[in-house]
């Protein structure tokens, strides 16, 4: 298609072709690289039941959808573990707004020169 593209509008511009054949030879062969996930199979015959819970990018090897890394972890192990890893951020969180010190001086604290003007300020000499 875009290479018949690429010709009527070498035409129309006046050009002699040669642009078109090129761009329609690379366009055809992708420049040798191919598809980027392997061949495209269009099936002919009705797919399996869970056929979307593989990954077939056209390796010898298909991956599972779902990870199945840690099968040994129990479901309660797991939510201890989400829980534990909450938890700390939410300690770690309230720790900084309890010491938050840009709160409680939210201003930079000015600094007097001769003893920070506690002369000048009424105090004694």
């Amino acid at each position: 298609m875009a290479g018949r593209l690429s010709s009527v509008g070498s035409r129309i511009l006046g050009g002699n072709g040669v642009a078109a054949r090129s761009a329609a030879a690379s366009l055809r062969a992708r420049s040798g690289m191919g598809l980027p996930v392997g061949k495209h199979i269009v099936p002919d015959k009705p797919l399996p039941t869970n056929d979307e819970l593989v990954w077939d990018n056209g390796t010898p090897f298909p991956e599972p959808c779902i990870d199945r890394l840690a099968p040994h972890i129990g479901k309660y192990e797991a939510l201890a573990w989400l829980c534990g890893g909450l938890g700390f951020f939410t300690t770690l969180g309230l720790l900084t707004v309890w010491n938050d010190k840009a709160s409680k001086i939210p201003f930079a604290p000015k600094v007097y020169p001769y003893d920070n003007l506690r002369v000048e300020l009424g105090g004694k000499p």
